[in-house]
């Protein structure tokens, strides 16, 4: 993928090459302090280039193949559906630090279901992207809008922000959730009251 081409919103964007990712990296332990020939980061540079081709794996996905098969042989099954403690590691695209939680995702199906994993691999996705959580809120329930159209879906999610734990406030602990409710979830208050308390484990 180096030296690419990539869409970002309306701009065309060239993706730099590995060499130059890692002489970024050599140039961020230097204004660190650090020696980056020093045998313990003299390395440093390839495991941090490989590992951001993991942590943000997530852009060379779409929702169309995370989602890619509906299964309509469900005996006309229209009821509630929920995956809940779905664990996700994200980056804040403000200080590209981690926030770490879980995401809750329900729907009300209509012509079929995805396979369980599925949404978790749609969460994985967006996750794996420079992120802020309300947006990721957002993003996870457009796509279950978008490919599955239900007839409601809700996404809660919660984390915890590493840039308010290790640096700023500085208040390790604090929690952060965000919800995002469409169709009958939307309209219907008993409904939003019946998938919080599945979340919590209190009700069926």
């Amino acid at each position: 993928m180096d030296d690419a081409i990539f869409t970002a919103g309306a701009r065309k964007i060239r993706r730099p090459s590995r060499e130059e990712a890692e002489a970024a990296v050599r140039t961020l332990i230097a204004y660190a302090g650090e020696d980056p020939e020093r045998e313990g980061l003299r390395d440093t540079p390839k495991r941090v280039v490989k590992a951001y081709a993991e942590l943000f794996s997530g852009y060379s996905q779409t929702d169309e193949e995370v989602l890619d098969r509906i299964f309509t042989e469900v005996a006309g099954y229209e009821e509630l559906i929920l995956v809940r403690d779905i664990p996700f590691y994200s980056h804040c695209e403000h200080h590209m630090v981690p926030f770490i939680g879980k995401a809750h995702i329900a729907y009300y199906p209509t012509t079929g279901v995805v396979g369980l994993s599925k949404l978790a691999r749609i969460v994985e996705m967006y996750a794996r992207r420079l992120q802020t959580q309300e947006t990721m809120t957002a993003q996870v329930s457009n796509a279950i809008e978008k490919v599955l159209k239900p007839r409601g879906a809700a996404v809660l999610i919660e984390a915890e922000h590493l840039c308010m734990a290790m640096r700023g406030v500085q208040k390790p602990g604090a929690s952060t959730v965000t919800a995002r409710f469409t169709g009958c979830f939307k309209t219907d208050p008993t409904e939003q009251a019946r998938f919080m308390m599945m979340v919590r484990g209190e009700g069926k």
